[in-house]
C-alpha cells in the first residue's frame, strides 16, 4: 500500500463503517481491514490517519484499531507470516513516542499500550535508546508531555509487579533504576512542591495531583521486585509526604492518589527491613484512625457505580480490579499491617468495629453505611490468605468469623423483602463467598435457600453476587473429593434454583450475565440427573439466548459458559437416553446453521465442538444432515484461522469413527480434500501433532482399500518434513502413527511402503528414529500403541530375522523392554522449548476448550490387548517355535543381564517359555 491521498482516503471510509451498529456494514469493514493489514505501510497509513484526520471520532477510531494490530501482530510467531515488515517496525518505534506525547489524551492512553506493548517484546534489546528518550521529557515542565511519559512508563514496567524473580528480569530493573530512579524522585520532589506554590487553584492540582498518582504507580511497580538499595536513601521521605498527603482533609484528594499513596504504604509495612518505621505505637494508631478507617467508607462515588454501574462495580469489586480504589488500598494496608503488628492492629480496629455496628442499630435507614464499613474491615482484619478457588484459606485468630455471620450476617440474608439495603445484602453475600472456607457446613447450608431467593433481587450487584456464592459453593468439595453440598441435600430447591437463574437472566441489566450462566453451568454440574426433567424447556431458554448473541458476540465470558451449558444438557441428558441426542440437534442445528453461515467466528470453534460431541454420542450410522455439512468442512479458508483447528480436527475424526464407510463409499472424491488438510497441518510446527490426530482416525477407520493409493505420498510427506524440520514433538507423533499402521496393516506392509520408498529406508528408520527416540513417547495409550507396533515388527516380520536388518533386533527388543521399564525420557533440546506455544496473530479467534465437551480418551487397540508385556511374550514363545533355538540365542549373545532379567519376568507372567 503506497502513502498516497486515495489510500488515506479509502482507509477512513473504511475505519468509519467499522463503527457502524449494523453488522451487514460493519463486518464487511472488519474484513477488508483483516485483510489488507499484512501488506507495507498499513500501520504507517494507520498513524498518518490517527495524526492529521480532522474528524475526532476517526482518529481515535485509527488509535484503537493500530493499539489492536501491534497486540495481535507485533509478537513475530515461529511458522506464521510476520505482517509488520522491518522498514515499518523501525518507522513505528522512531514516530510513537512523539506522536503520543503532541496527542490529546484519549489518543495518548492507546498509543501508551501500544508502546508498551512494542516495549514487551523490544526494550531493551531492540529499543534501547526509549527510556533515555522518555526521561528528557522530564525537562519539557509541561505536564500533558510529563504524564504522557509517566503512562507509557507504568504501561511498561507494572509486568514487573507480576513477573517470577530472575537475574534476567532484575537486569532489566536495574537498567532501568539506574536511568529512571533519580530523576522519577526528583519530578516527585517538584510536583509536591509544586502542590503548596498552587494549592489554591483548582485545576492546577488536579493535573498535579494525576502526576503524583503515575509517580506513586511507578514507585511501586519499581519497588515490587524488593531491590531496596536505590530508594533506601529517601524511603522515610517518601513515607513522611505520603502520610501528610493521605491525612489532608482535602476533596481533591478523592482521586486515585489516595488509593496508591496507600498502596505504597501497604508495600512498604510488610518488607521485613521498613517494618522499624511502623513500630511505634503513635505511628500505627494515627495510619488505622487518619488513613484506614476515613477509607474504608462507602462514598457517594460507590453508591453510584453500585446503582448506576453495577457491570463496572462488580467488575472491581469481585474481579480485583479494584487495586486503585480507596477500600481496596485501605484493605490491603491493613493486611500488611497484619504481618508484623497483628495483635495491636486488631485491638485498635475491634473498638471500632463495636461503634460502628452500635451507630448502625441506632438508625438502620439512616446508618447502614456504618455496618457496610464494620463489614469491609471485618473482611480485611480476618483476611490473611486468600484464593480464587476456595476464598480466605487462613483468617486472623483473633476474629470469630461464625460468630459474626450469626450475629450480623444471616439477619441481612434472612430480610423478607430482598430489595431492601441493597448494599448490606450484597455485602452478606460477598461474605459468605469470601469465609466459604472458614464457616461451618451447616452455616452454609443454611444460606444456600436465602441466595436461591436473593436471585430475584432488583439489583444488578444483589444478583449477580448471589449467582456467583452458589457457583463458589458447588465448587466447594469435601470428603472423599466430592462436592461438599450433594444433589440430595439440593434436591428441595433444584427447582426453584433453575427458575430463578434463567428468570434472572430476565432482569434488565442481566441478560448476558457471565456470573448467573456460570452459576447455571455449574448447577447443571452439581445435580446432574435431577436436571432430566427440566431440559426440554431449558434447552429452548439457552438456544433462544444462543440465537441472540450470536447476532453480536460481546461477553466471551458468557457465550463460553452458555456453550457449557448445552455441553452439559446434552451429556446429562443423552447418558440416560442417548436417543435424545436427534431431539439436541433439532433444537440446536437451525442457530448452529445460521451461526456457520454468518461466519460468527467467535462462535464456529465452540459449534464445531458440540457438533463433535452429539457426533460421537450417536450409536448407528451417521447421520445425511452431517454429510451434508462434510464438504464445507474441508475449504482451505476454514482452517486458515487457527482457534478451529483443534474443534474441527476433533470434528472430522468423529466423521471418521462414525461413518468412514459411508465417507469412502459416498464422498470419495472428498478423501484428497481430507489428506490436503493433513499435510497443511503436518507442515506446521505448532499444529502438526493435529495433523497426526487426523491420519491416525483415517488410518484406524477408513476401509483399506479406499486409501491404498495415497498411502506412499503420505509417508513421504512426512519423511520430508522429518528432514527439513525435525522436532521432538513431531517425532513423538511420528512413533505412535507408523506403530498405529503397524497394528493396523501389519509389519511386513510397514517395511515394505519404507523400502519401496527407498532401499534399506526400513532399517534406517527402526536404528535412527525407533530405537533411540521411542523412550520419548508419553502418555499410556501411546505407548501402547508403540508397544504392539514393536512387537509386530520383531515378531511378524521376516525380514528382521533373515536379512541385514537382522541386527536390529536385540535392539530394538532392548528398546522396547526400555519402554516397558525406564521412565520417560522428556528432555527438550533448548532451541525447541517455545514451539509449542501458540499465539493467534491477526483477528483469528483462540480457540477455547470447552471442558464439558471434552472428548474421552480413545484406545484404537481396545480390549484386543491388555498388557503389551504379556503381549511381547507369547509373541516371541510364538516365533521361538517357528524358529527352533534363534531367538534365545540371540538374547544370550546381545540382550544385556538387566534386559533379560525384566524379560524373563514377562514370559513367566504369561507361562509360556522360549525354545
Amino acid at each position: 500500500m503506497e502513502l498516497n491521498d486515495g489510500n488515506l482516503q479509502t482507509l477512513t471510509e473504511y475505519l468509519q463503517k467499522t463503527l457502524s451498529p449494523d453488522p451487514a456494514v460493519r463486518r464487511p469493514a472488519e474484513k477488508f481491514l483483516e485483510s489488507v493489514e499484512g501488506t507495507q505501510n498499513y500501520s504507517i497509513l494507520l498513524l498518518t490517519v490517527l495524526e492529521k484526520s480532522q474528524n475526532e471520532v476517526i482518529r481515535v477510531c485509527a488509535a484503537v484499531t493500530f493499539k489492536n494490530y501491534i497486540k495481535r501482530n507485533w509478537r513475530v510467531v515461529e511458522d506464521e507470516p510476520n505482517k509488520i515488515s522491518d522498514p515499518d517496525r523501525t518507522a513505528i518505534k522512531a514516530n510513537i513516542v512523539n506522536l503520543m506525547l503532541s496527542s490529546p489524551e484519549q489518543i495518548q492512553k492507546q498509543l501508551s499500550d501500544a508502546i508498551s506493548i512494542i516495549g514487551r517484546e523490544d526494550f531493551p534489546q531492540k529499543w534501547p535508546d526509549l527510556l533515555t528518550e522518555m526521561v528528557t521529557r522530564f525537562q519539557s515542565g509541561d505536564f500533558h508531555i510529563i504524564n504522557g511519559i509517566l503512562r507509557t512508563a507504568h504501561s511498561l514496567f507494572k509486568r514487573y509487579r507480576h513477573e517470577f524473580k530472575s537475574n534476567e528480569l532484575w537486569s532489566e530493573i536495574k537498567l532501568v533504576l539506574d536511568t529512571f530512579a533519580q530523576p522519577l524522585t526528583e519530578l516527585f520532589k517538584a510536583t509536591i512542591d509544586l502542590c503548596q506554590t498552587h494549592a489554591t487553584d483548582i485545576n492546577a492540582l488536579k493535573v498535579l495531583f494525576s502526576s503524583l498518582t503515575l509517580i506513586s504507580k511507578l514507585f511501586y511497580s519499581l519497588n515490587f521486585q524488593d531491590l531496596p538499595e536505590f530508594f533506601e536513601d529517601n524511603m522515610e521521605t517518601w513515607m513522611t509526604n505520603f502520610h501528610n498527603l493521605l491525612t489532608l482533609d482535602n476533596k481533591l484528594l478523592q482521586t486515585d492518589l489516595v488509593s496508591n499513596a496507600i498502596q505504597f504504604l501497604a508495600s512498604v509495612c510488610e518488607r521485613p527491613h521498613y517494618k522499624h518505621l511502623f513500630e511505634d505505637q503513635n505511628v500505627l494508631t494515627s495510619i488505622c484512625e487518619k488513613v484506614i478507617v476515613p477509607n474504608m467508607e462507602f462514598r457517594s462515588a460507590d453508591e453510584e457505580a453500585f446503582e448506576d454501574n453495577s457491570e463496572e462495580y462488580i467488575i472491581r469489586d469481585l474481579e480485583g480490579s479494584d487495586i486503585d480504589t480507596r477500600r481496596r488500598a485501605a484493605c490491603d494496608l491493613v493486611r500488611g499491617l497484619c504481618k508484623f503488628f497483628e495483635g495491636p492492629v486488631t485491638g485498635i480496629f475491634s473498638g471500632y468495629v463495636s461503634s460502628m455496628l452500635t451507630e448502625y442499630a441506632k438508625n438502620p435507614g439512616v446508618n447502614w453505611k456504618h455496618k457496610d464499613a464494620a463489614i469491609y474491615l471485618v473482611t480485611s482484619l480476618a483476611s490473611k490468605a486468600q484464593t480464587q478457588k476456595h476464598g480466605i484459606t487462613q483468617a486472623n485468630e483473633l476474629v470469630n468469623l461464625s460468630e459474626f455471620f450469626v450475629n450480623h450476617i444471616l439477619v441481612d440474608l434472612k430480610s423478607p423483602n430482598v430489595n431492601e439495603f441493597p448494599v448490606l445484602k450484597a455485602d452478606a453475600i460477598k461474605y459468605v463467598m469470601t469465609f466459604r472456607s472458614q464457616l461451618p457446613k451447616e452455616q452454609l447450608l443454611e444460606t444456600v435457600p436465602l441466595l436461591v431467593a436473593h436471585l430475584q433481587a432488583e439489583s444488578i450487584v444483589q444478583h449477580t453476587y448471589a449467582a456467583h456464592a452458589l457457583e463458589r459453593l458447588f465448587t466447594m468439595r469435601g470428603a472423599n473429593n466430592t462436592t461438599l453440598i450433594t444433589p440430595t441435600e439440593m434436591a428441595p430447591f433444584t427447582e426453584q434454583l433453575l427458575n430463578n437463574l434463567f428468570k434472572s437472566l430476565a432482569i434488565p441489566g442481566s441478560s448476558e450475565n457471565e456470573y448467573i450462566m456460570k452459576a447455571i453451568m455449574r448447577s447443571f454440574s452439581l445435580l446432574q440427573e435431577a436436571i432430566v426433567p427440566y431440559i426440554p424447556t431449558l434447552i429452548g431458554q439457552l438456544t433462544h439466548k444462543l440465537l441472540l448473541v450470536s447476532k453480536n458476540p460481546s461477553k466471551p465470558h458468557f457465550n463460553h459458559y452458555l456453550f457449557e451449558s448445552l455441553c452439559l444438557s446434552i451429556r446429562i441428558t443423552c447418558k440416560a437416553n442417548p436417543d435424545t441426542v436427534n431431539s439436541f440437534e433439532e433444537a440446536l442445528f437451525p442457530v448452529f446453521t445460521e451461526i456457520l453461515q454468518n461466519d460468527v467466528q467467535e462462535f464456529v470453534p465452540y459449534v464445531f465442538q458440540v457438533m463433535s460431541l452429539l457426533l460421537e454420542i450417536h450409536t448407528s450410522s451417521i447421520p445425511s444432515s452431517y454429510m451434508a455439512l462434510f464438504p464445507h468442512l474441508l475449504q482451505p479458508a476454514l482452517w486458515e484461522r487457527t482457534g478451529n483447528i483443534p474443534p474441527l480436527v476433533r470434528l472430522l475424526q468423529a466423521y471418521l469413527e462414525k461413518g468412514a464407510a459411508t465417507i469412502a463409499s459416498a464422498a470419495a472424491d472428498k478423501i484428497p480434500g481430507l489428506l490436503g488438510v493433513f499435510q497443511k497441518l503436518i507442515a506446521s510446527k505448532a499444529n502438526d501433532h493435529q495433523g497426526f490426530y487426523l491420519l491416525n482416525s483415517i488410518v484406524e477407520h477408513m476401509p483399506p482399500d479406499s486409501i491404498t493409493q495415497y498411502r506412499k505420498q503420505i509417508f513421504i510427506l512426512l519423511f520430508q518434513r522429518l528432514q527439513s524440520s525435525k522436532t521432538t514433538k513431531f517425532v513423538k507423533s511420528f512413533l505412535v502413527f507408523i506403530n498405529l499402521y503397524c497394528v493396523k496393516y501389519g509389519a511386513i506392509a510397514l517395511q515394505e511402503i519404507f523400502d519401496s520408498i527407498q532401499p534399506k529406508m526400513f532399517g534406517m528408520v527402526v536404528e535412527k528414529i525407533i530405537i533411540p527416540e521411542v523412550q520419548k513417547v508419553s502418555g499410556q495409550v501411546e505407548k501402547k500403541i508403540c508397544a504392539v507396533g514393536i512387537t509386530k515388527i520383531l515378531t511378524e516380520c521376516p525380514a528382521m530375522m533373515d536379512t541385514e536388518y537382522t541386527k536390529l533386533w536385540s535392539p530394538l527388543l532392548q528398546a522396547l523392554i526400555g519402554l516397558f521399564e525406564l521412565p520417560e525420557d522428556d528432555s527438550i533440546p533448548d532451541d525447541e522449548h517455545f514451539i509449542d506455544i501458540e499465539d493467534t496473530p491477526g483477528y483469528q479467534t483462540a480457540f477455547s476448550q470447552l471442558a464439558f465437551a471434552g472428548k474421552k480418551e480413545h484406545d484404537p487397540i481396545g480390549d484386543a490387548v491388555s498388557n503389551p508385556k504379556i503381549l511381547l511374550a507369547q509373541s516371541l514363545h510364538k516365533l521361538s517355535t517357528a524358529c527352533p533355538g534363534r531367538v534365545p540365542s540371540m538374547l544370550s549373545t546381545s540382550l544385556p543381564a538387566e534386559a533379560l532379567q525384566y524379560l524373563q519376568g514377562y514370559l513367566q507372567a504369561a507361562t509360556v517359555q522360549l525354545v
